[in-house]
């Protein structure tokens, strides 16, 4: 198992990877002035381009959105991967290996080159079967995808291909491409003849559809059965291997990813085609499991995609059969992973998105969304439907069954008006029956929760308390128009981007300005606690120090001045202009000293304190010597 990633490679890594490059595998960039590139942000939709990123300081911030950071959190978000997946990935993407803390291991560098390796071979695959689906063989797979409503626009649209019925002309194709049998069996994408030695295709003679992560990478295929001699299963999907867990995988990821974290909506339907069927009726959040239901570690993927925080929705959809019902049922089992509401779409007369749409249009698929019923209301109902609530007996067991769900509801207020709704359906007419019965089974649940604890402790029970959160400071916007705040603010933005531009009598007047903004004032601290920037260290690692001195809320802010265009047209004009703005800023600090001293020797009484008194005037002197010298430079 992995442990903490060292921070040294860490920042080996971000010093190593140029963000510019690792940006425009997602945005196309164009020059906004020197060292600073301009494009469309990935985070929001604009017309206009307002990401900037400013590859000498490793970062990059959105002026319209606010998304901002180093290539790690681009990544990040862009990718929606945790901190290490991100490392991992940009790791891989330049072959370094990385190390880790407690004895933990990671992907060695051999293995980080066999996964490419492995990937490589996938994408010239999905290239291979979707070159086949136009080949004469491939006739049957076409007819396929047309009898379900789906051209060829949608067909190159999600990767969908066609695998000869050879048994070898997958094998021959990667085989001419360099690929070693060692490579080749690790894919998945082969089997083996009884005797172990002999490799065949593992898809022949079906139609084939790439699964992609939430990345894009192809790392696996699932195949449709299309002829009648074919023995295998109806749906044969690659095995597990090193690139494909199942168990983690959701179909359409890659493409419904960006609408997902938008709308805070995701739409788990059950294959392949009822992705496409959604996608093309506008229904752009669907995804599919793949051979496997809807488990604990997919929970973890949606969440990050949801930016979980209870303000988004997941929507089950089943067929109306008894299978249906069951995986509805237990999709409802992982409802208290969810913050997300989560909810069941069911169609009375059965029929899948794929068939629904062809039924009845587009507009039949998004109805089937859109009149979504909560999953607590589904399961309950599910659970009454199994007794006879025209006897006295059966509704009392109905109310028994019921109440157990009902007391997972977070929500107090939902809580009671589902109360409400199942004493109507169970002809009870008080309310407050029901909530009891809730209340209880509540407490029930928490009983045996409490046993289960002091079993697993030995008979201790251990309690815990957390300190009540304590509020950081708030920071308001500066106002522009505050010459002072201005001013603070441009020679942050030198000071940020080119800090080889400070001599080392400069810094040590930067560290002695009194910044009076509060939120500039917080970023000097943080950059005097980063200290003063060592050769050969490069910007972008100072930066993250300066970063990780930085509170919280002030990220933004620190990646806005960081990547924000100097009013330079050259190298030379930049030059002068960031030493004449830390001359500025040195100017007026002098200024603001000159007229402190000042106020102080005119409250002073020279007679009383004459020592005092002639050495605030020599300070004043030297205050004003020193700002007259700042002004003949």
């Amino acid at each position: 198992m992995a442990g903490l990633i060292k921070r040294e490679d860490i920042e080996e890594l971000r010093a190593r990877t140029d963000i510019k490059e690792v940006v425009e595998g997602y945005v196309t960039l164009k020059s906004a002035g020197i060292g600073s590139w301009k494009g469309l942000c990935p985070f929001h939709d604009e017309r206009s381009p307002s990401f900037n990123v400013r590859p000498q300081v490793g970062q990059y911030h959105c002026f319209g959105c606010g998304e901002g950071g180093d290539v790690i959190s681009f990544i990040q978000k862009v990718d929606h991967l945790s901190f290490s997946e991100a490392v991992e990935k940009l790791a891989g993407r330049i072959g370094f290996e990385l190390h880790y803390e407690d004895g933990g291991s990671g992907p060695r560098r051999e293995e980080i080159g066999r996964r490419q390796r492995l990937l490589d071979a996938h994408k010239i695959a999905a290239e291979f079967f979707r070159e086949q689906l136009l080949s004469p063989g491939a006739a049957a797979g076409r007819q396929f995808l047309s009898g379900r409503g789906f051209d060829r626009a949608a067909a190159e649209h999600f990767g969908v291909g066609f695998a000869p019925q050879g048994w070898d002309s997958l094998l021959k194709h990667l085989r001419g491409r360099g690929f070693t049998e060692e490579e080749l069996r690790l894919t998945g994408m082969f089997s083996t003849g009884s005797s172990g030695t002999r490799m065949f295709d593992r898809f022949r003679g079906r139609l084939i559809w790439p699964i992609r992560d939430i990345a894009g990478e192809t790392i696996g295929f699932g195949a449709r059965k299309l002829f009648d001699e074919d023995q295998g299963p109806k749906y044969l999907n690659t095995p597990e291997t090193t690139l494909y867990k199942k168990s983690q995988v959701l179909y359409g990821i890659d493409l419904a990813k960006k609408t997902i974290a938008k709308d805070k909506q995701l739409v788990v339907v059950e294959g392949y085609t009822d992705v496409m069927a959604c996608h093309l009726s506008g229904v752009e959040t669907a995804v599919a499991t793949c051979g496997t239901a809807f488990g604990a570690d997919h929970v973890k993927v949606v969440r990050r995609l949801l930016s979980d925080d209870g303000s988004g929705s997941v929507i089950f959809t089943f067929d109306g059969d008894a299978a249906g019902q069951n995986a509805a049922l237990k999709a409802f089992s992982l409802d208290q992973s969810f913050l997300s509401q989560t909810y069941v779409a069911v169609e009375p007369s059965g029929m899948d998105p794929c068939d629904l749409r062809q039924s009845g249009g587009s507009e039949a698929v998004r109805n089937l969304i859109s009149f979504k019923k909560p999953l607590f209301e589904f399961a309950v109902r599910t659970e009454l439907d199994k007794f006879d609530l025209s006897s006295v007996e059966g509704r009392v067991r109905g109310l028994r069954a019921a109440a157990p769900i009902l007391a997972d509801i977070r929500d107090n207020s939902t809580k009671v008006g589902y109360s409400q709704l199942v004493a109507g359906w169970l002809g009870i007419a008080d309310p407050n029956e029901v909530l009891r019965a809730v209340n209880a089974a509540a407490k029930n649940r928490d009983r045996q929760a409490q046993q289960q604890t002091t079993s697993n402790s030995g008979g201790a029970i251990q309690q815990t308390t957390e300190a009540p959160p304590t509020a950081g400071p708030s920071y308001s916007r500066p106002d522009p128009r505050d010459p002072a705040a201005r001013m603070e603010r441009q020679a942050l933005e030198v000071v940020l981007q080119e800090p080889a531009s400070l001599s080392a009598a400069d810094w040590q007047d930067f560290a002695a300005v009194s910044f009076v903004v509060p939120a500039y004032r917080a970023v000097h601290d943080a950059i005097r606690a980063a200290g003063v920037p060592e050769q050969p260290t490069s910007a972008a690692l100072w930066l993250q120090r300066v970063t990780e001195e930085t509170p919280e809320p002030l990220l933004p802010l620190i990646s806005e001045l960081t990547v924000i265009a100097l009013p330079a047209s050259s190298p030379e004009s930049l030059k002068s202009y960031c030493q004449s703005m830390m001359r500025s800023l040195f100017e007026m600090e002098l200024t603001r000293q000159k007229a402190e001293k000042l106020g102080a020797l005119q409250r002073m009484d020279p007679a009383s304190d004459p020592e005092n008194y002639q050495l605030l005037q020599r300070e004043l002197m030297d205050l004003e010597v020193r700002r007259r010298a700042l002004r003949a430079d």
